[in-house]
């Protein structure tokens, strides 16, 4: 996949992040906040061990996946070594993985692409499921994992998982595995650092994104110019 159309493609992600979404409240009286008192979420740094969900075995097959849809080149670092299996740790291990807001009481029906995915299975149940069905396909295939492929065979796979054409068994929807696996990597890419993902806010340097800058009036005036704004990340303010 072209890093053009990667990104081109990521826009649905303000529609569909495993981030928490926020809840509005109504401020009256000035401004809510103080310098360096932000509330923030949690600094993503390692655990013992280094992992919050995934094995050594799914992490090593999620990094290899994530340097295949973001392979590094002269705009940026690759996907794993942006994080982005990292960030996928962390967000199965939380309220995302275990589909905290998903109607999950049935009864669950194939419905129409549009209706997406109507499965029993949470998102950390269908990476763990998914992962485990890819490595057995590669080992009858080829006696080896997904990560030791060479990379026009890792190509090949996951061009064949996203047309559906690979038959990963019974209990695998091929096509389903690979919008969530594709979907979750972006988002490990884009996010703030702070989720574990987009080290050194590598993505957000290559498209010129701000970040989480509070205002932007001293900009206002220089419509056309290059900004060279430096990124604000979140952790910032954790500091």
């Amino acid at each position: 996949m072209q890093r053009r159309s990667f990104l081109s493609s990521a826009l649905a992600l303000a529609a569909a992040s495993t981030l928490p979404s926020a809840r509005a409240d109504v401020i009256t009286g000035g401004q809510p906040w103080e310098p360096g008192k932000a509330a923030t979420p949690a600094l993503a740094v390692p655990r013992q061990g280094g992992l919050a969900f995934f094995t050594q075995a799914e992490l090593d097959t999620a990094g290899a996946m994530a340097d295949r849809f973001i392979p590094a080149d002269e705009l940026s670092i690759g996907g794993k070594e942006a994080g982005c299996a990292t960030f996928v740790d962390r967000q199965l291990a939380g309220d995302y993985g275990k589909g905290a807001t998903l109607y999950r009481l049935g009864r669950f029906v194939k419905g129409t692409f549009e209706q997406g995915t109507q499965s029993p299975l949470t998102p950390a149940e269908r990476w763990r499921k998914g992962l485990a069905a890819i490595d057995t396909h590669c080992q009858k295939s080829f006696s080896k994992t997904f990560v030791q492929l060479d990379g026009a065979q890792q190509d090949d796979l996951l061009h064949a998982m996203e047309s559906g054409k690979l038959d990963l068994g019974a209990d695998v929807e091929t096509k389903e595995l690979f919008e969530q696996i594709l979907g979750n990597i972006r988002e490990g890419f884009l996010a703030d650092p702070i989720y574990g993902g987009n080290k050194d806010m590598a993505s957000w340097k290559m498209i010129g994104f701000p970040g989480a800058r509070y205002d932007f009036r001293d900009l206002i005036g220089k419509k056309g110019e290059k900004l060279q704004i430096i990124p604000t990340s979140l952790i910032d303010n954790t500091l």
